[in-house]
């Protein structure tokens, strides 16, 4: 990885990185809901990833408009 990119190519990394988890995030979602009662092991895997994919968007949130999201209580 020695590629040099100049920060509008970083921010747009940075942007791509987001969506894709959002769409991630999303996904999990949707699976957790399917999975509710019939797999609860299935369910359980699928929040832990919709948490995660979570907490990666606030990050990059925070990254892309520092300051405009609430800080967690």
């Amino acid at each position: 990885m020695s590629d040099v990119v100049d920060s509008d190519e970083l921010l747009r990394r940075i942007q791509r990185a987001r969506a894709c988890a959002e769409q991630e995030e999303q996904a999990w979602r949707r699976r957790t809901d399917e999975l509710g009662g019939s797999d609860p092991d299935g369910a359980r895997d699928a929040a832990v990833r919709t948490v995660a994919y979570g907490a990666v968007l606030r990050v990059l949130d925070e990254i892309l408009t520092p300051g405009r999201h609430p800080a967690p209580q």
